[in-house]
């Protein structure tokens, strides 16, 4: 399994709790994800079902570069943490 959470800056628009979701591609894990809480995909995905430029996703610690490129496979044990991106100065 793998684990999915949602930082506390997304959670506070919808209640989501960290999920076990079956390995598979990361488009698979956030799916299955956001099922659980679809008032929460507009946060996340764009229209393309890329990941939206405020949103970070982060595998096992490592954050994930290219938006679109969902089909990164993930394995028993990986971690996924989606996170808001704020920038200031």
């Amino acid at each position: 399994m793998v684990t999915i959470e949602f930082a506390a800056s997304l959670r506070s628009h919808v209640d989501c709790p960290p999920q076990q979701v079956a390995a598979g591609t990361l488009r698979a894990a956030l799916d299955a994800a956001l099922a659980a809480a679809p008032a929460l995909a507009h946060y996340v995905l764009d229209d393309q079902r890329c990941v939206r430029k405020h949103v970070a996703v982060f595998v096992n610690r490592q954050l994930l570069r290219d938006r679109c490129a969902l089909e990164l496979p993930l394995a028993d044990g990986d971690r996924v943490l989606v996170v808001q991106a704020l920038s200031g100065g």
